[in-house]
């Protein structure tokens, strides 16, 4: 790849085995989403239920397959725990992470989380008060500083079903949290949420420093909101997918991170049941089209 742009494609292995869902390609070992991946093309991985939690057995594995670690997902609690709790709860995964090479953490709020959950999604968490959002992003920016000491910056996923999931949700933490805190773009989640991914990166791209490549099909998601889904009915009816065989301008988002001078990676994630949409396939096509993307804005400049 063109190397004038500093970026890598990676993917999440929630493509061959889900962690919300493990029954989702359970029986799937790791090593073959891992050789799969290398095989495809694919830079790095991040972490998912499979992966070994110790640095050095993480290292072997990764080292195995000539691939790096891009990032792995946190379930902080945040909006219930103290900052002390949770630096004392962090501090094994902030470690694999340091150790392993990984310069983000995916942080997911999960207190109060409806992404396991039954419950349809609009029955999420939110906060009320001006008091609530401030003392959460107080906290989320002393967490965020705590994890930069270690090298590895907070990436704020944004998500269904959790505190913050609108647009609206999304503006006002990065207004009120400290630039400690990054954020993870996910243009899935954003565009399932009732946001413009393209308007929203725009505005919010400077403090962005990973992102999540991820299709939606609007017609899954239309049933999702009418039929008063749980996210992982959504999930298994197909509500995401890969660029490629969605609905997403990934075009102009690759343009804006360009343009913006971004940095990172650019992970390919798609939850999906691997029955109906076969993980090797659909990896391979997502990896294809951003990698057409990436070259041609590359092309261009």
């Amino acid at each position: 790849m063109n190397k004038r742009w500093n970026v890598r494609i990676g993917i999440n292995p929630i493509s061959w085995t889900n962690d919300d869902l493990p029954s989702l390609g359970g029986e799937t070992p790791l090593d073959v989403a891992l050789s799969e991946g290398k095989a495809i093309g694919y830079d790095g991985f991040e972490l998912g239920n499979k992966f070994p939690r110790e640095p050095q057995a993480l290292r072997d594995v990764l080292a195995r397959h000539d691939l790096a670690l891009v990032s792995g997902w946190y379930s902080g609690q945040l909006a219930l725990r103290s900052v002390e709790e949770e630096i004392a709860a962090v501090r094994p995964h902030l470690e694999l992470l340091a150790s392993n090479g990984a310069t983000v953490m995916v942080y997911g709020e999960v207190a109060d989380s409806m992404q396991g959950a039954s419950a349809p999604l609009y029955k999420r968490p939110r906060f009320s008060r001006d008091d609530q959002w401030r003392r959460y992003a107080d906290k989320l920016t002393a967490f965020a500083r705590h994890t930069l000491q270690h090298g590895v910056r907070v990436g704020y996923h944004h998500h269904m079903g959790a505190y913050v999931e609108t647009p609206a949700d999304v503006d006002r933490l990065m207004a009120l949290a400290g630039d400690e805190v990054g954020l993870l773009f996910d243009s899935g989640h954003m565009t399932f949420a009732g946001g413009d991914a393209v308007a929203m990166l725009e505005k919010h791209v400077a403090r962005v420093c990973h992102v999540h490549c991820k299709d939606v099909r609007p017609a899954v998601i239309k049933l999702a909101r009418n039929r008063n889904w749980s996210f992982l009915e959504a999930v298994i009816n197909g509500a995401f997918t890969v660029r490629g065989d969605g609905a997403i301008d990934f075009d102009a988002l690759v343009a804006i991170l360009h343009r913006s001078g971004y940095r990172g990676w650019l992970v390919v994630e798609a939850e999906q049941d691997p029955v109906v949409a076969p993980p090797y396939r659909y990896a391979e096509m997502g990896y294809r089209h951003l990698a057409k993307i990436v070259n041609k804005v590359q092309e261009r400049a």
